[in-house]
């Protein structure tokens, strides 16, 4: 699979042989580009934090670049041992009124369907569903469905965990007519980086294709909402797979989170942003780094990743500026929106309590803090 330096094409190959699943890859002493030493001492951090990739996605990573963004994306890193954060930054366990089931804002609610995914990103927020012990996602979403069917305010699902397109076709198959039978929800959200890990998922299953079309001609707007963190992700498969998705009715938006040594430069996040537009997947947030346990070498600090923010939407169009620079915090989704020498602005995009609604904070500046709570209020 090859890397695109410019702007994606949006045209699709013919001739091509047919997509085949990759081989997936959940071992580091299978990657022969580390040497023995950088092995040995990676599986201290695997044995903590589970790894998993595939050939064409490790194809991506320039292996003489130690700093290389797609390799730090992936590539387990010794970092991950450090002291840091909790492993629920934002306490979703106060919006799980059962398992497998959030309800935070009043018209949203998520499925935590799997605990599974193509790749294991190595910022990820939700570490602690991938751990021996944990059981927040279940297999039998009964539950979960008659909540919703009871819930007339719920019209907006997002289907997530882990990854909703690594569950067997037939599984998600299940779940989506399920849900399409529930009159109230409008919305049916896929979340997903399966287009940036093995786009041949899509691209190779004509049954999930049709489901997807089945969706959207049940009366319900299905969103994929995609997760590419680095321009080198778009690659011309990733491009085919959101061209075919999105000739089935599917509306494709992405989100991603500013991450150090990934996409934490102007340059790298206006091309991301640009090309996301081009493609007709424009970037839906862009989020706060949560301080999650092993996060510790991915954080950028809030005033940095909002000059960055905003110095890569000074250089893309219109329609490349919608994103908004988010923290998904305990309380909403709070939205960074000014800085100045003493102060950060920030207001409530989305709020918990729906008397915080749209309600504006100011706190004093701090270049160090990398979470809202390390901010000190003014007011």
């Amino acid at each position: 699979m090859g890397t695109m330096t410019g702007q994606p094409s949006r045209r699709l190959s013919t001739g091509a042989p047919a997509h085949r699943p990759d081989r997936c890859v959940i071992g580091i002493r299978e990657l022969g580009h580390l040497t023995s030493t950088e092995r040995a001492t990676l599986e201290a951090v695997t044995n903590r934090f589970p790894f998993r990739a595939n050939d064409s996605y490790l194809q991506l990573i320039d292996w003489d670049d130690p700093d290389d963004p797609i390799r730090r994306l992936v590539i387990p890193d010794a970092s991950e041992l450090e002291d840091f954060g909790s492993l629920d930054a934002s306490d979703e366990a106060c919006n799980t009124p059962l398992p497998g089931l959030q309800h935070k804002y009043p018209d949203t609610a998520l499925l935590l369907v799997t605990d599974q995914c193509a790749g294991f990103c190595r910022y990820c927020f939700r570490k602690r569903l991938f751990s021996p012990e944990n059981r927040e996602t279940v297999r039998d979403v009964s539950a979960g469905l008659d909540y919703l069917r009871s819930h007339h305010e719920i019209t907006d699902v997002l289907l997530t965990g882990g990854d909703s397109l690594s569950l067997p076709t037939t599984r998600l198959e299940e779940i989506l007519e399920r849900i399409s039978s529930i009159a109230h929800v409008q919305t049916i959200r896929l979340g997903s980086k399966m287009l940036a890990y093995n786009p041949s998922r899509v691209l190779s299953d004509a049954r999930l294709q049709a489901l997807m079309r089945r969706t959207v001609d049940s009366g319900k707007a299905l969103y994929l909402m995609c997760h590419f963190d680095h321009p080198r992700e778009l690659t011309p498969s990733a491009a085919e797979g959101l061209a075919v998705v999105q000739r089935l009715g599917v509306q494709c938006v992405n989100q991603s989170p500013i991450t150090a040594g990934i996409n934490d430069d102007v340059d790298t996040l206006a091309s991301l942003m640009q090309a996301c537009t081009h493609l007709g997947c424009p970037q839906y947030y862009l989020f706060q780094c949560r301080p999650t346990v092993g996060n510790a070498g991915f954080a950028v600090p809030i005033t940095r990743a909002f000059s960055i923010v905003s110095g890569a939407r000074a250089r893309v169009s219109g329609l490349s500026r919608r994103a908004r620079y988010c923290l998904s915090h305990a309380t909403g989704k709070i939205e960074i929106v000014g800085l100045d020498d003493e102060r950060v602005y920030a207001r409530y995009h989305r709020a918990k309590d729906p008397a915080d609604e749209g309600r504006i904070l100011v706190y004093a500046r701090d270049d160090r803090a990398v979470w809202l709570d390390e901010l000190t209020p003014v007011r």
